[in-house]
């Protein structure tokens, strides 16, 4: 197999991209990309995909994720994490009791603003980049969701262990707890432990796939159809399958289907997974029509 989803333990001090270029090298391919961006200061779970799997780069973004990260109480920064520049400082940090109770107390459905200090665009360019440049630009809040904020520690340090929905910033989610507190709160560690049905456990240190043969690196590939196994298959016979990879929408009368409105789907053709299809609506009634297709460069 040479297409599909590799699990990767990032190491801190290198970027997320600097995984893709030695990525890259390995399995001798431009056609690599990452899923999910860790700063450079966090280790732990990066979706690398490789081949044609790049195209399924915005549905593993899509999942939600989990995180250890450490908390420092007492201080503020300009990229709401500790590597950043010192804004204010504290020595009034509450008693741990009051620490747990507002850190809970940010589990649910909330509202947060996206760092400055993050790979989100405006107008084309990055943020970090006009971060970078002295200039601060507006965010509006987007919502997000906390499944679940495990907490202990004591005086300034806390670790935390965070089940989000995509789109969650722990930087912020940090800084956003220290505000609450009053004393200020940054991030101080961070490792990302699962993305959809990945775990951390079952990723690989840039150092063991460099060690590997080529065959056995190759091997480490998971199958592209994983990122969407929650997704109810489709199964087309000759007759639709070439309509379809002719770019046709299939109606789900025809195929005897009944799935609903807005559904995204795994379609089957005789030689087995090949394409993610979603279900719109049409003059003609409800039909499947294909958003990515995998068996073709």
């Amino acid at each position: 197999m040479t297409d599909g989803i590799l699990l990767v333990h990032k190491p801190a001090g290198i970027t997320s991209f600097d995984v893709v270029a030695r990525i890259r090298r390995l399995y001798c391919t431009k056609k690599v990309g990452h899923t999910g961006t860790l700063d450079p200061m966090a280790t732990g779970l990066l979706g690398v995909l490789v081949g044609r799997a790049v195209k399924a780069s915005e549905f593993l973004t899509e999942k939600d994720k989990e995180y250890i990260a450490g908390l420092r109480l007492g201080l503020t920064t300009d990229t709401e994490d500790t590597t950043g520049k010192t804004l204010t400082e504290s020595d009034d940090i509450p008693p741990k009791e009051t620490v747990l109770e507002t850190a809970k107390a940010f589990v649910g459905d909330i509202m947060q603003v996206p760092p400055l200090y993050s790979a989100l665009k405006v107008n084309g360019q990055k943020l970090v980049d006009l971060a970078r440049q002295g200039i601060t630009v507006e965010r509006e809040a987007r919502p997000i969701t906390i499944y679940a904020l495990d907490i202990d520690g004591d005086g300034k340090d806390y670790t935390m262990r965070v089940a989000c929905s995509k789109g969650t910033y722990i930087r912020t989610l940090c800084a956003d707890i220290g505000a609450k507190l009053g004393c200020g709160g940054a991030m101080s560690s961070l490792i990302r432990t699962k993305a959809g049905i990945f775990h951390l456990e079952n990723a690989y240190t840039l150092e063991a796939l460099e060690a590997m043969t080529p065959e056995e690196r190759y091997a480490k590939l998971l199958p592209t159809e994983l990122l969407f196994e929650d997704y109810p298959i489709a199964r087309l016979s000759d007759f639709y399958a070439k309509l379809s990879h002719n770019g046709c929408e299939i109606y789900e009368r025809k195929i005897g289907a009944n799935f609903p409105l807005g559904e995204k789907l795994r379609v089957y053709d005789k030689n087995g997974f090949f394409a993610v299809g979603e279900v719109r609506q049409y003059d003609e009634g409800l039909a499947i029509k294909l958003l990515k297709r995998f068996d073709i460069t």
